[in-house]
């Protein structure tokens, strides 16, 4: 009988933003915000749910990806990622300028190493190992967080190795073979997922319940408005109402929340959520609709208008800050309006 071995390469690391980094088997990073939100996803995904058992490098952010799959994942030495030796944690600026010639060197023959840096022949041995150590310890279909030298070295694809990306070897009679590589397959929309990324992104009780209002509220609108004979995708309301402040606490967390939906492979998500806190424009549209309900709530509690930018008002210190408040309010204030006309109920004030 055949067994399943899927690889799943750790969600990303809380690295410094602005350069590129070596980070190798010695460098010990933790996740990031997106980081626990892609790995919050791993359990919603189809081809993870039958796994029987789960294992993790001994490195952070494989153990953190490997979390939301099981609470306490087994640790297995072997499965962590490629020793850069002495370049391993440093920037690539930093490399560039204290070993020029081998930086140079390594663009045209990547076998030549770093002192003191693993082979790749040297990690897929260790690698393999691992994954026959794993397999006689567990039963069934398994799941093992590893990293993209690491499980590279076992594929000879990098290219494919995105963040939680799967990579599926089969085992039969002793045998291992390599299925499939890098598959990044998007777990349905539901509002457990959701919820689930919420969490992972850091929000408390109180923001969940504000976001559950708004996308409450957004279902009333956009329902009366598709009665109407408006073209909505109401899933894709509900869902953005839910993540809209994913990236609360980031500087422009609108921005910042799109960013992060579109590199989950969530684009139409991803506009709505851009747009959240100002649309490009007054038309009933999906992301006009989560605007106009964000504006309606305040924490859980559905207000008017009037008293939600009245409030936002006071704190605007600067004319551009007053400027922008007095355009979001105008944009709110011609989405309610039209949504009234066509539905003849003015809702609320």
């Amino acid at each position: 009988m055949s067994r399943r071995i899927i690889l799943v390469r750790h969600a990303m690391p809380d690295i410094p933003l602005g350069e590129r980094w070596c980070v190798g088997g010695r460098s010990d990073f933790p996740l990031g915000r997106l980081g626990r939100i892609q790995a919050a996803r791993l359990p919603f995904i189809e081809e993870l749910k039958g796994v029987q058992a789960v294992f993790a490098s001994p490195l952070v952010r494989a153990i953190e990806t490997a979390r939301p799959l099981c609470d306490a994942p087994r640790i297995m030495p072997g499965l962590e990622e490629q020793d850069m030796g002495v370049w391993d944690g440093l920037s690539f600026r930093e490399i560039m300028a204290r070993y020029p010639e081998l930086y140079a060197a390594r663009e045209s023959d990547p076998s030549l190493l770093p002192d003191g840096a693993e082979s790749d022949e040297e990690v897929a041995v260790r690698m393999y190992e691992a994954i026959r150590r794993c397999l006689s310890e567990s039963e069934g279909n398994i799941a093992l967080v590893s990293h993209k030298g690491a499980i590279a070295a076992i594929t000879s694809q990098r290219s494919k190795l995105g963040y939680t990306s799967l990579t599926v070897l089969e085992e039969e009679d002793g045998a291992l073979r390599v299925r499939d590589v890098g598959l990044s397959p998007r777990p349905d929309i539901t509002d457990e997922l959701c919820l689930a990324m919420l969490s992972a992104s850091g929000a408390n009780e109180a923001l969940i319940a504000h976001c559950r209002a708004v996308a409450a509220l957004a279902d009333e609108l956009g329902t009366g408005l598709i009665e109407k004979g408006i073209a909505l995708d109401s899933k894709a309301v509900h869902a953005a109402a839910l993540l809209h402040d994913i990236a609360k606490g980031e500087r422009d967390h609108a921005v910042i929340g799109g960013l992060w939906l579109r590199e989950l492979g969530l684009p139409q998500l991803a506009e709505i959520v851009r747009q959240h806190t100002e649309p490009d424009g007054d038309a009933l549209n999906e992301a006009g609709l989560v605007f106009l309900a964000d504006k309606l709530v305040r924490g859980a509690t559905r207000v008017g208008l009037e008293k939600r930018f009245g409030e936002s008002l006071k704190k605007c210190k600067t004319p551009e800050a007053r400027a922008a408040h007095a355009r979001r309010l105008a944009l709110a204030r011609s989405l309610k309006e039209k949504i009234d006309r066509l539905t003849g109920a003015e809702g609320i004030e």
